[in-house]
């Protein structure tokens, strides 16, 4: 079986670098959309209960060319769809289209329900379909003409983990939470520090990344009810992966955080504790303007407020000056902040040793790297 483990911009290379380190065989980074994979049940439930940055897990039907609605029927109605889906599951379709001659979602799911329906009428010989029992969403996606139609088997977005049932003013996927901690430069042995913690996401996911913890460990996928799949096999997936968090849970982890928002550190220290992590992350109420850490330097990364979310530009600017006086008052650690602000390094006063551009939603952003200043054997600072 072909799968895609869809994932968004920017985030395509990380799932397609964690599916090999996984195992899978013939991955392909794709140019939009995150990566292919192949393989069976087995394999998706475990890219599914594993993967940090991925959305969704995909099994492609098919691709073909479409440039008329009959050719998209023809195209869908060939599919063995009786091979996956039983009598009584639920199809439902959504749809999009890119640069296409065929241009309207609501149509192409309309047409494509329509030749489904046609061909389970064939197998099954029944009339109508009831839909009460397992869910197989199809997703059609239409790009220059080439119509990709897949089955999601994880249901709800990769991003739902079950720990967080309130956002907080402005909310970071946990999938992008994932990425911004792999792409910090920060080991697990080292101390962690989000200054704007908000709601606690950045820090749990940093925490399941070093207790090696699977991001999917809490909860269930659609194909979990597919009854083409070996179940029992599944869960022996689950306890393994389980085994291993267990093994891990007391291994030393510096990872803290702190907010303005005493509110928000409410919400944060509850969604610690629906995460299984309850301890094992320190939050304090505290100014940003007042945070100096003690002992060993690490990683300082944050998601501070900018002007695109908060509508106040200036007072995201006054959060990237102050940033930029964290890190100066905190020799030998790094800085890592993520900001949608086009004047960030300017406020910051100096310029990202890296930066990698990711999108939060509708937004665009950079995440700016910046790395701490090397000192010589006598401990002055290298310019």
């Amino acid at each position: 079986m072909k799968w895609i483990a869809s994932a968004a911009f920017g985030l395509e290379g990380i799932t397609g670098r964690d599916l090999k380190r996984m195992g899978m065989e013939n991955v392909r980074v794709m140019d939009v959309g995150g990566a292919e994979f192949e393989g069976g049940f087995e394999d998706a439930f475990r890219a599914n209960l594993w993967l940090r940055t991925c959305d969704r897990v995909m099994l492609v039907m098919d691709r073909f060319e479409a440039r008329s609605f009959e050719e998209l029927f023809q195209g869908v109605k060939k599919l063995p769809w009786e091979k996956l889906i039983p009598s009584d599951g639920a199809f439902p379709v959504r749809a999009r289209c890119v640069r296409s001659q065929i241009m309207s979602p609501s149509d192409v799911q309309k047409i494509t329900k329509k030749a489904m329906v046609e061909r389970l009428k064939q197998a099954y010989g029944v009339d109508w379909f009831r839909e009460t029992g397992a869910v197989f969403q199809v997703d059609v996606s239409i790009r220059g003409d080439v119509v990709t139609v897949c089955v999601d088997s994880s249901g709800e977005a990769l991003s739902k983990r079950g720990y967080r049932t309130w956002n907080g003013e402005a909310p970071l996927r946990e999938t992008l939470a994932a990425a911004l901690v792999l792409q910090s430069g920060w080991h697990p042995k080292e101390p962690l520090y989000d200054p704007c913690c908000g709601t606690g996401t950045l820090l749990i996911e940093a925490a399941f990344i070093a207790l090696n913890r699977a991001p999917g460990l809490l909860r269930k996928f659609a194909m979990e009810a597919w009854p083409g799949v070996d179940h029992a096999a599944c869960e022996e997936i689950r306890r393994e992966a389980k085994s291993k968090y267990d093994q891990c849970y007391q291994r030393p982890l510096h990872v803290a955080g702190s907010d303005i928002d005493p509110e928000a550190i409410e919400l944060a220290r509850r969604h610690v504790r629906q995460a299984g992590l309850n301890g094992r992350i320190e939050l304090e109420v505290k100014d940003l303007r007042d945070v100096t850490r003690p002992g060993e330097p690490g990683v300082f990364i944050a998601n501070p407020p900018y002007g695109e979310r908060i509508d106040n530009v200036r007072a995201a600017h006054a959060v990237a000056r102050q940033l930029g006086a964290l890190q100066a008052r905190n020799p030998g650690w790094s800085l890592c902040a993520f900001s949608a602000d086009m004047g960030f390094e300017r406020e910051y006063g100096r310029r990202a040793s890296r930066r990698k551009r990711f999108y939060n939603g509708p937004i665009e952003c950079e995440y700016h790297i910046f790395e701490a200043d090397k000192t010589d054997k006598r401990g002055v600072i290298k310019k």
